[in-house]
Parts: structure tokens; sequence; C-alpha cells
């Protein structure tokens, strides 16, 4: 149920909103749940990621690896670069994954 009249349910009009969001509002959507210390501490459920934060991954392919900084947050592409989260390119080098916060 739609509570507030002035905010839209579009699925269209959400998504456009979402990939047309300035750098201020993408960093609000780039926020992730705090662990029970933390949440205890700020009063908060979750807050907008900023680098050298320590953050673990919870979901997807590189989940349960042990806590990792940020050495990157990347607004416009929705990514986290996290530090020991990397693989190895065709030629050998190697390069950070894009973690969706």
């Amino acid at each position: 149920m739609k509570l507030n009249k002035l905010k839209t349910a579009s699925r269209r009009k959400n998504r456009k909103a979402y990939f047309n969001a300035p750098s201020h509002v993408r960093r609000q959507f780039m926020s992730s749940p705090l662990s029970k210390e933390l949440r205890q501490k700020h009063g908060v459920r979750s807050m907008p990621i900023r680098k050298d934060d320590e953050v673990q991954v919870v979901r997807g392919h590189f989940k349960g690896q042990q806590v990792g900084k940020v050495i990157q947050v990347y607004r416009k592409k929705y990514v986290i670069h996290i530090e020991r989260i990397q693989r190895e390119k065709a030629n050998g080098a190697t390069v950070h994954v894009g973690i969706h916060p």
C-alpha cells in the first residue's frame, strides 16, 4: 500500500530516477546495513559507505571472506572496490572487482 501520494510506485519512473540520480543522491542509495554492535552505537540500521570503511561481503561469489577495507567508492557505476577482492585478467594483471553495496 502506497502511503505517500507524492512518491511514485511506477517501476519505469523509479528506474529512471535511480539511473539518472545525481552524485549526492547516489551516496544515499549506496548505503549498507551495520553490524549489531555499530547499530547499537549509532542508533541506525544502515549508513552510506565511505572510503576506508571496514566491510564484509555477505552475497555473491566473494561472500564469507574476511573483512576488507573500502579503497574506492565509485558512485557513477554504483560499485565499491574492496582491498582483497580482485581477479586476474587474461594478460596477468590483477584488477579490483566492483561490488554493489
